[in-house]
């Protein structure tokens, strides 16, 4: 079995860059959306709603930081869950699912981009300028992406503490101004079911930790530095959003809130600071929006490469170099660039959603049959399945009901992924293959 290879000790992120990753993903441009709609689902609740879904991330990052102590891998899910299931064709399905959840996640990225550039700079949002602007930032984002790690993880660091000083400004200027009472919980049975619903649906907004294990390979001492970064990542996602929360309902009335739904942050941001404010969550929704787009090229790419080596996506990937740079980056960068230009991404989001949730349960499953190296607690990992397991069901019962056609872009996809899947499985034969477990594994203990 052939040997991960190590970058350099100089080219490798540090703990805050691999950290910055997983940020950039989770805080992105969801932030100023989510508040509206989560005001309208747990109104004053709001704060407790984000703290819920927090603590139900904290159950899945469980599972990755425990994997990810002991297997260090860019394929990163993929390879916990060849470790505890093996090769399948619903293994092959699933990977194929998580890299084309990268490259449409790149494609959303750039299109909202697009929209907060265009609407700052007050230019018209035609056709011909958001895909100038789409084309500009994925290959600005390419080019960066081409120069290596380092310097992906540089300018996600300093994207990332820019993006957190708008959010953390917004948060200190909005306190003088906020009213007590607002917060109140409202704990009777209609309210909290309020905030277990939001709580489900804001779940979503913490995904993007996973990534820190697509990029294992390249951190400085992964066994130690990617549980870190997990754990770290949510931590400060955690407290920006619960104080943005708390910032929001505290100085805005929950009905006014829940009104302007898409544009709900910038009405908070007003009432905190005044017009300025406007200014201020348009400027940090573009950091937003750039840590994302740097961060999921960087984590699709590492995907794409690292699958290829195993014998899963096909051989035009797996070429090491060229210009210096994986083949994968611009494949994946142009496939992202083409959703955004010429397809309708309406439903592409609820399938990235149901993707990262079933990849979520996967890897729960893996680490439940794996807890005898990563000397994990059974019962919480049990727990912690059932917890994503109800939170999957309330999408798709969402989506069945809310959306029928995201419900079926989501079955649709998973049926054509598995029979691409098993197509070319058929007609090449390859299989996905497992790649070597950490040194920390060699003191576990086998299971009785």
């Amino acid at each position: 079995m052939r040997r991960w290879r190590a970058l350099p000790g100089g080219e490798k992120l540090s703990l805050w860059e691999a950290t910055a990753l997983a940020v950039g993903i989770i805080i992105g441009a969801s932030i100023f959306s989510l508040i509206g709609v989560g005001a309208a689902l747990a109104g004053r609740d709001l704060p407790l709603a984000f703290a819920a879904s927090s603590l139900a991330a904290l159950l899945v990052a469980y599972s990755y930081a425990k994997l990810g102590s002991k297997i260090v891998s860019n394929a990163g899910p993929i390879e916990f869950v060849l470790r505890g299931f093996g090769d399948s064709l619903a293994a092959g399905t699933l990977a194929f699912m998580l890299w084309f959840t990268y490259v449409a996640s790149i494609a959303l990225f750039a299109k909202t981009f697009a929209g907060y550039l265009l609407a700052l700079v007050g230019a018209e949002e035609s056709r011909l300028n958001i895909a100038l602007v789409e084309a500009g930032v994925v290959a600005f984002f390419t080019l960066l992406n081409f120069k290596g790690s380092k310097a992906v993880g540089r300018a996600e660091s300093f994207i990332v503490a820019a993006k957190l000083a708008v959010l953390l400004f917004l948060v200190a200027a909005g306190l003088p101004s906020i009213h007590p009472d607002w917060l109140a919980p409202a704990l009777d049975r209609e309210h909290l079911a309020g905030v277990l619903y939001a709580a489900s649906f804001f779940f979503l907004s913490y995904t993007g930790f996973g990534l820190v294990t697509n990029a294992s390979e390249n951190i400085e001492d992964p066994e130690r530095n990617v549980p870190r970064a997990i754990y770290l990542s949510l931590l400060i996602a955690t407290i920006v959003y619960v104080s943005v929360a708390v910032v929001a309902v505290g100085s805005t009335p929950v009905e006014k809130l829940a009104e302007t739904k898409e544009y709900a942050l910038a009405e908070a941001a007003r009432g905190a600071i005044g017009e300025a404010g406007f200014l201020l969550i348009g400027v940090g929704a573009l950091f937003s929006t750039a840590s994302a787009i740097n961060a999921t090229l960087y984590g699709g790419a590492n995907v794409a490469y690292a699958l290829a080596r195993e014998g899963e996506l096909p051989p035009v990937f797996e070429r090491k170099k060229w210009f210096r740079a994986p083949e994968g980056l611009y494949i994946t960068a142009l496939l992202g660039l083409a959703l955004a230009l010429f397809l309708n991404l309406d439903g592409v989001a609820a399938v990235c959603s149901a993707t990262f949730i079933i990849i979520y349960l996967a890897v729960i499953a893996s680490h439940y049959r794996l807890r005898h190296i990563t000397r994990g607690n059974g019962p919480l990992i049990a727990a912690s399945f059932a917890v994503v397991a109800a939170i999957l069901a309330i999408l798709l019962y969402h989506q069945y009901y809310t959306n029928p056609r995201s419900f079926y872009t989501i079955l649709a996809s998973y049926l054509g992924a598995a029979l691409v899947e098993y197509v070319y499985r058929s007609r090449t034969g390859r299989r996905i293959k497992k790649r070597r477990l950490a040194r920390a594994t060699s003191t576990a203990p086998k299971q009785p």
